[in-house]
């Protein structure tokens, strides 16, 4: 692909989330960044600035809604009022990583529904189209009545275990029963078998008892998660792992959220590595010597070309 896009109309505009991640873009795509500026008055209201004309244009904005969150959220708002007042044509919301999708239906009483709530947010505020990868649930598509390109991670991933060439058989493992469905992707891709680590809580505040569903005795587990938060969950799953046979346990995830003490179990745990994207920035002091990092820009360019160029999207789910 020649390095300049030559359709004009086409503007990639980053807020502060991922800048590193939304030059890459578009870079890919072959074009500079769009101009625009985010301030704050003194009271820590944030002001944005668009500074270019962007009348009749197809407009992408790249923004994680990553910590913190709540920052990044009303970034993103402001942002497409901004555009939507500026005569934008179509305003696409490109956003690697969904924040609040953990919340995407009642599981107690008198709970919010907080992926939901954030759709709503967006097209009320004048979105058009929305972009992201790995939903934590993907019927949060359905939340949205405006379209929805949802992109996936497995095949990063599961290219970067391929050329690792590890020597022994693979299984592929889910560390609960609602992340089987992207881990027999993974174990598609991987020409694996795949587990399912089985969690009980015999009563509250007792330690999980945790049963492993499949054969992992001498094989090389890889645990594949779409969200890593506190790391709670996860490292738990791989010290299980290796007490129940497994030779070595990697790790990888599309959202490296990494919160609180996460890369300190992360560094004290089992696993031998952790795969994530570049879907959320990482901190330098979150990038230690366990964590390896894959791009995504070129996935979500090469969608973003489709989607101007009017061209299917769903080649790129293969």
């Amino acid at each position: 692909m020649s390095n300049q896009y030559l359709d004009p109309n086409l503007k990639v505009f980053s807020l502060n989330s991922n800048k590193a991640l939304a030059e890459e873009i578009a870079k890919f795509i072959g074009v500079e960044l769009g101009k625009c500026s985010v301030t704050h008055f003194s009271d820590g209201e944030i002001q944005i600035n668009i500074e270019e004309s962007i009348r009749g244009c197809d407009v992408y904005v790249i923004q994680s809604t990553s910590a913190p969150v709540n920052e990044h959220l009303m970034e993103l708002l402001i942002m497409i009022d901004a555009l939507k007042r500026a005569s934008a044509k179509t305003i696409n919301i490109v956003m690697p990583y969904y924040g609040y999708a953990r919340q995407d239906r009642k599981a107690r009483a008198r709970e919010p529904i907080t992926a939901k709530l954030v759709a709503n947010l967006l097209e009320t505020a004048g979105a058009t189209r929305v972009i992201t990868l790995d939903l934590h649930a993907p019927q949060i598509q359905g939340f949205f009545d405006i379209p929805i390109d949802h992109l996936m991670g497995v095949p990063i991933l599961a290219e970067y275990f391929k050329n690792k060439d590890l020597q022994g058989d693979v299984v592929i493992v889910s560390p609960d029963h609602g992340g089987v469905t992207r881990a027999r992707k993974m174990a598609d891709q991987l020409k694996a078998p795949i587990a399912i680590i089985d969690k009980r809580r015999p009563k509250p505040n007792v330690a999980e008892v945790m049963n492993i569903v499949g054969n992992i005795d001498g094989k090389i587990a890889i645990l594949i998660d779409d969200i890593i938060d506190t790391a709670g969950t996860i490292t738990l799953a791989a010290n299980a792992l290796v007490e129940n046979g497994a030779a070595e346990v990697y790790a990888c995830c599309s959202h490296p959220v990494l919160s609180g003490p996460a890369i300190e179990r992360i560094e004290n745990s089992k696993i031998k590595e952790l795969v994530v994207t570049n879907s959320i920035a990482l901190q330098e002091e979150k990038k230690t010597g366990k964590v390896v990092e894959l791009s995504v820009a070129s996935l979500i360019g090469e969608a973003i070309i489709r989607v101007h160029e009017e061209q299917s999207v769903s080649v790129l789910f293969d």
